[in-house]
């Protein structure tokens, strides 16, 4: 179109042999019609009105500048640049579109108009001098309006981009913080994200404008110094640090920090990313706990069984020397007296010795497998016996017991509940006034037959919030050092697999109440139980060697070198007593064709064990194999708690009271002798009753 205008207008002597005027022309047809072709077609917007406005004001404005004014007319010459902001208004406010559109308007209406010969670019007496002005115009017209349209999309394609990076950076479930290097060394935080003000628990308000480093506790002097080495070295760091909140409290976080070279030059910012890693900190924390816990419930088995053997014969010496003391009678000296009432007592703080290493042993016995019918009143003692030292100094004990049913289940297993419901119910009492406070224990029977335990204190109570976690794995409000989180949760998981139930009641500032509900065990049949036979355990040693007119033989076999020697003194003279600390020695013995009456075997010894003596006995002399009784400090390992439930006829539990000793000795020879003198055990059976500490299978 300009180069038709250009044709008709000027003489083609004005041209040159170039024609230069003509290439100019289909250069700013190409600048004026391209962009409008190949730009894809604009969405509908809101702002329809103001595209309405824009273009009645350009076309206005056109008509203005190219229909009316004469030729060459200085006013329409100043009127033209009226155009230039319209031109950029639509470049800025429609984009590289707007922007086209509006210079291809200009220019049409300037063509056409200087086509009719009229407005400012028509010059009656140097018409080429009015089209290169016409053609510098529209291309100074076009060139303003892509380039603001071009400026005006790369800015707003930065915004976007920055936007999109702001509201990333907002949303991000990790805290990041960005700081600005103010001098080396010296960081000043200009953003933080939402997370990180959740994480430290402030305002970003608070956070922007200070130093990062205040938010580090203040005890973490290792972690402000690889904090500023890495700031002078400029490098990345990567730690685990702990934060403060306002309130005081911690929290532990993963921190990546990165320097930011804005200029490819010098570090202007670092950049901070922090993972809160509190919980996976105090899970760590409370697993080695768990693990502590474990390991010292380990060392309890593993020094209660070397506690057993020197308290073995520690009790029959003293029950030796009380009984050659006794015998002085009524005429013996005072200082005889003094002696034997100081035994006495020895006597009794060795039972309780028993009893402790006893109840250690029952609550640290690990996978214990094995069910049976338990009777849970006789459960309750030892685990109170166990917590009662730490309990004097904060409350008073209260045992209510009542019959109960008997359950089907694990001791240990049982016993675990019991100790760490009482654990718990002291934890609740502060120290310092035991005459205020109370813990008591119920057992008693349920209206549906359950039995029925109940651990209460009179401590703070549990929360209205806190009690439906109170059973969550590692949900504690205890301090680390008190508790892992794990007591309860264990407690509910055991009572479960025994079909039970565990129930707690608290109110605040009144204590709490936990009832454990355990099912009956199932009514068995008067066969299905076998009788435990046992003698009088005042019968007098080697009375049924006397019945059958000999003395009974004993061979004893314990590494124990004092306690062989101990139970060789208290059965002699009645029995003929042999004692060997090996294994491979008894069995030498009874290759050699020596007899015996009774063999007390040691169940665990170096070298040959008791159970590989028993299977050694079960080829090479399996007559003798029905008159083996063990002695165990605790069977440890899951072969030796398989052996004695299931092939083990007696087993007798480290220390071995005296009395039980020669009991059970008796009751094997009985068995062993004539049918009188069998049926003469029978009846001392009926007279008696049950003998403590002897398990039969």
């Amino acid at each position: 179109t300009l180069g038709l205008v250009q044709g008709g207008v000027v003489p083609a002597a004005l041209w040159g042999p170039s024609g230069w005027l003509w290439w100019m022309a289909d250069l700013l047809g190409m600048v004026l019609v391209t962009p409008v072709l190949f730009l894809r077609r604009p969405r509908r917007t809101e702002r329809s009105g103001e595209a309405l406005l824009l273009l009645a004001l350009t076309a206005a404005v056109c008509v203005g500048v190219f229909a009316f004014p004469r030729p060459g007319s200085g006013a329409a010459h100043a009127l033209t640049f009226l155009l230039f902001p319209l031109t950029a208004w639509a470049a800025l406010g429609f984009g590289l579109r707007g922007g086209a559109l509006s210079s291809l308007i200009v220019a049409l209406a300037a063509i056409a108009g200087t086509a009719r010969e009229l407005g400012p670019f028509f010059m009656t007496d140097l018409p080429h001098r009015g089209l290169v002005v016409l053609q510098l115009f529209i291309g100074i017209t076009a060139l303003t309006g892509l380039l603001l349209a071009a400026a005006r999309a790369e800015r707003r394609q930065a915004v976007e981009l920055l936007e999109l990076l702001a509201t990333t950076v907002r949303a991000v479930h990790e805290g990041v913080l960005i700081c600005e290097v103010r001098e080396p060394g010296v960081l000043n935080t200009v953003f933080a994200n939402e997370a990180l003000c959740a994480l430290v628990g402030r305002r970003r308000e608070e956070l922007v404008g200070t130093a990062p480093g205040e938010l580090l506790a203040s005890g973490d002097g290792g972690d402000r110094q690889r904090l500023l080495e890495a700031l002078r070295e400029e490098r990345s760091l990567r730690a685990e640090v702990a934060l403060t909140r306002p309130d005081g409290t911690r929290v532990w976080s993963e921190m990546q920090l990165s320097p930011v070279r804005a200029n490819g030059e010098a570090v202007t910012h670092f950049v901070a990313t922090h993972r809160d890693v509190t919980a996976t900190k105090e899970l760590q924390a409370r697993l080695v706990a768990a693990e502590r816990v474990a390991a010292v419930g380990t060392l309890a088995a593993g020094v209660g069984h070397e506690i057993n053997n020197p308290l073995a014969y520690l009790l029959i010496n003293l029950d030796a020397a009380q009984r050659n003391l006794a015998s002085e009678g009524a005429e013996a000296p005072e200082g005889v007296r003094d002696a034997l009432s100081c035994v006495r007592e020895a006597q009794e703080g060795a039972e309780r010795i028993r009893l402790i290493v006893r109840d250690l042993q029952v609550f640290s016995r690990e996978g214990a497998p094995e069910r049976g019918l338990v009777d849970l009143n006789a459960l309750v003692p030892p685990a109170v016996r166990v917590v009662l030292h730490a309990l004097r100094s904060r409350a008073r004990l209260v045992e209510d017991f009542r019959p109960v049913p008997r359950v089907l289940g694990s001791e240990a297993r049982l016993g675990q509940v019991l100790l760490n419901l009482l654990v718990n119910a002291l934890q609740a009492i502060p120290e310092g006034d035991p005459d205020r406070h109370e813990v008591r224990v119920r057992t008693s029977t349920d209206a549906s037959g359950h039995a029925r335990v109940e651990v209460e204190d009179t401590g703070g109570g549990i929360p209205p919030d806190v009690l439906p976690r109170i059973f969550d794995p590692f949900f504690t409000t205890k301090g680390s050092t008190e508790g892992t989180g794990l007591g309860l949760a264990i407690c509910q998981q055991i009572v479960r697999t025994h079909g039970g139930e565990l129930h707690v009641h608290s109110v605040p500032g009144q204590g709490a109440t936990f009832t454990l509900l355990l099912p009956p065990a199932p009514v068995q049949s008067a066969g299905s139980v076998p009788a435990l036979p046992t003698v009088s355990r005042g019968a007098a040693p080697g009375q049924a060697a006397a019945a059958s007119g000999r003395k009974g033989r004993v061979l004893i076999v314990d590494d124990e070198p004092r306690l062989a020697q101990s139970m060789r003194l208290l059965m002699e003279p009645a029995y003929e007593v042999v004692t060997v600390t090996r294994g491979e020695d008894a069995l030498a013995k009874v290759a050699e064709g020596a007899s015996f009456d009774v063999v007390l075997c040691d169940l665990q010894m170096p070298g040959m064990d008791g159970i590989a003596v028993y299977r050694r006995l079960q080829q090479e002399a399996p007559a003798l194999v029905s008159r083996v009784v063990f002695i165990s400090g605790g069977a440890s390992s899951p072969e030796a708690r398989a052996f004695v439930e299931t092939v083990a006829r007696r087993v007798l539990e480290k220390p071995v009271r005296p009395d039980v000793l020669l009991a059970t000795v008796e009751e094997v020879l009985l068995e062993g002798g004539p049918p009188e003198s069998r049926q003469a055990a029978t009846l001392e059976v009926v007279a008696r009753g049950a003998v403590g500490g002897t398990r039969r299978g």
